[in-house]
């Protein structure tokens, strides 16, 4: 016997819980009960009594007559309530009035609420007040709450199951809500699919009954095709955080509905290779490591924040390849950094350290032998980016000589000399400041070479990278004396975590400061990369925008509006942007708006386009053969 399939569709939806983000008896207890001696306690019962109904361990007559005695309100209350709940409408069911409306005869809002507080919410959403069932309360001449229609189904055991079976509904039944009644609906056969909705609560009892789990109403719609406020589901986006970032990053994607997953330590490449796999967004630090291999098993990765300035741990190149934008932090720890170099600098000139450490063996040391002002020395700098400039500027404020020297033509800041050569730097600093980046041929930058181009009794200081500083030639150049002193912020081989031990050649000397790659980490500068990193990439995954990435050609687009926005990254070659425009034409596409930009391997060409169209055009957009990576935005 075959099943005819039912064309019709109807939507059972629950109210509290799913449609607000709150149960509306228990907030409406709060609101009476708020300057009640006991109130709180009270209010807490109900909410027992609530979660006891909703996850099936209590019958829902049990429930409410329960909570009904403890209730002490009044009509006034059920108006504040109102107000509270136009306030608290789920997210999700909010930005999808679009659906509601247009399918507002198929949506029925059956609820073992209140028509009270219910009906003006839902007339908000664009629903309708005939397609509502739930209960009501029944008032006193004075407006206070005596009692519920007990006459009414749904205020007895098992009423959400009599109602619907009273509404003989011959149509394709979804239902969609957080409680255990919700499920009954289902479990009875009155309809064909229940969605357990956890996007304000999860109820374990019912989730593991549901036919599917749905985190918010955008994923429902996304997986029935029907009309939504997003191109795709945030909450279906999965975005991964290491190397314990600050929390900044992790509330702005879960403030939009992304799922976010948070590690405090780095992770390895087979670890990576395995996290990656259903990975859209991933945020690292210095200590994660993004190689080829890990992006070719990134198959849904659209996009990469380093939580830092550097971006050398990343493989920029095999990320463009696969339309993979990157981003970073460029200015964010520069101020934090410059400090602790300066910081470090005059206490390893003053020979603070082995002062303090003899202070502490009760050893007085009061004499002025090998402890010097920076005013009048000569501070060499070898890089003058971001950090360097900066230095530059603070350095010579305190009275220092400033020398740099950089593979790129940088104008001098200030005073500051340019050199040709690091040796030439090397010659005439009383003090050596690091500031280059990570990359191949930076590795092992400095050995015993150049250390011995530098003055005898240096101070040295490496807060760029490990790598750049090859570790046994320095501590060879601090027991000679040719190095007075240095201060170390970066090493070749770093812990993952801080549980983990930190082993190095340069551990024992009192001359020299070992910090644990602390120079950008200050609540001030971890804050301010938590910010920005994730307005980056949200501007990205949610607008297009590639302000501020590394390896994508940069375009700040306006606002969406009343339009869909093709992104589509391709190798930058002739004859592209002719390509679309004829696919365009074919299909009679409106275009609205229109951006392209280009660099040496890359074009992103951004088109809005009016809503209507095939799905023919966009496999054709996605069949041209320079395509690396295409997505919609609506």
């Amino acid at each position: 016997m075959v099943t005819a399939i039912k064309e019709k569709k109807i939507f059972i939806i629950d109210f509290d819980s799913t449609i607000t983000k709150v149960e509306g008896l228990d907030q409406l207890a709060a609101i009476a009960l708020a300057q009640s001696h006991d109130g709180d306690k009270i209010v807490q019962q109900i909410k027992e009594l609530t979660d006891a109904g909703m996850n099936g361990e209590l019958s829902l007559s049990e429930s409410l007559s329960k909570r009904m005695s403890l209730l002490n309100a009044n009509k006034k209350h059920v108006d504040i309530l109102i107000n509270f709940l136009l306030k608290n409408i789920s997210d999700s069911f909010e930005r999808n009035k679009k659906f509601l409306t247009e399918y507002a005869d198929q949506i029925l809002v059956v609820s073992s609420g209140f028509k009270d507080f219910i009906i003006p919410v839902i007339e908000h959403l664009g629903l309708k007040a005939k397609n509502v069932y739930a209960n009501t309360f029944i008032y006193n001449e004075n407006g206070d709450i005596i009692g519920v229609d007990n006459a009414n189904v749904l205020s007895q055991t098992g009423g959400k199951i009599n109602l619907v079976k009273s509404l003989n509904l011959d149509a394709h039944v979804s239902v969609i809500g957080d409680g255990f009644t919700d499920f009954e609906i289902k479990q009875n056969g009155l309809a064909d699919r229940f969605y357990a909705f956890v996007e304000n609560v999860e109820r374990q009892k019912v989730v593991e009954v549901a036919d599917f789990t749905i985190k918010t109403l955008d994923e429902f719609l996304f997986y029935n095709q029907l009309p939504r406020g997003q191109s795709y589901p945030k909450s279906l986006i999965k975005v991964l955080l290491l190397e314990n970032v600050h929390p900044a990053a992790v509330e702005a994607f879960e403030s939009q509905g992304f799922d976010v997953e948070f590690h405090k330590g780095a992770m390895d490449e087979d670890e990576l290779i395995e996290k990656i796999k259903d990975v859209s967004i991933i945020g690292i630090r210095s200590k994660t490591t993004i190689t080829k291999k890990v992006i070719e098993n990134a198959d849904k990765l659209l996009a990469i924040g380093a939580f830092c300035i550097g971006t050398n741990q990343i493989d920029i190149k095999t990320a463009s390849d696969r339309g993979i934008a990157v981003f970073n932090a460029p200015y964010s720890n520069t101020r934090s950094v410059v400090e602790l170099v300066i910081g470090e600098m005059i206490m390893l000139i003053r020979k603070v350290f082995p002062k303090s450490s003899g202070m502490h063996k009760g050893i007085w040391d009061k004499s002025a032998n090998h402890s010097f002002e920076v005013r009048g020395k000569k501070l060499g700098m070898i890089g003058y980016g971001h950090i360097g400039t900066q230095l530059s500027v603070i350095g010579e404020a305190l009275g220092m000589e400033i020398y740099f020297y950089d593979i790129v033509d940088k104008m001098p800041i200030g005073n500051a000399k340019k050199c040709r050569s690091m040796e030439e730097v090397f010659k005439v600093a009383d003090v050596v400041s690091m500031h280059i980046d990570g990359r191949r041929e930076n590795t092992n930058l400095i050995g015993e070479k150049e250390f011995a181009q530098m003055k005898d009794g240096v101070i040295f200081m490496n807060l760029a990278r490990g790598s750049v500083v090859e570790i046994p030639a320095l501590v060879s150049a601090i027991k000679s004396g040719k190095i007075h002193g240095a201060g170390v912020d970066v090493f070749p081989e770093e812990p993952k975590t801080n549980s983990d031990p930190f082993v190095s050649e340069l551990m024992g000397f009192d001359n020299v400061i070992l910090t644990p790659h602390i120079g950008g980490s200050t609540e001030e500068a971890q804050q301010g990369i938590g910010t920005y990193v994730p307005e980056r990439l949200l501007e990205y995954i949610n607008n297009g925008s590639t302000t501020g990435s590394v390896n994508f050609p940069e375009l700040t687009l306006p606002l969406l509006q009343n339009s869909h926005r093709l992104l589509h990254v391709h190798k930058n070659v002739p004859g592209i942007l002719a390509k679309l425009n004829n696919i365009f034409a074919k299909h009679n596409i409106n275009i609205t708006g229109q951006y392209l930009k280009t660099d040496e391997t890359l074009g992103y060409v951004i088109v809005d386009i009016e809503k209507s169209y095939s799905r023919e055009f966009v496999q054709d957009i996605k069949g041209i053969d320079e395509t690396i990576k295409f997505r919609m935005l609506f």
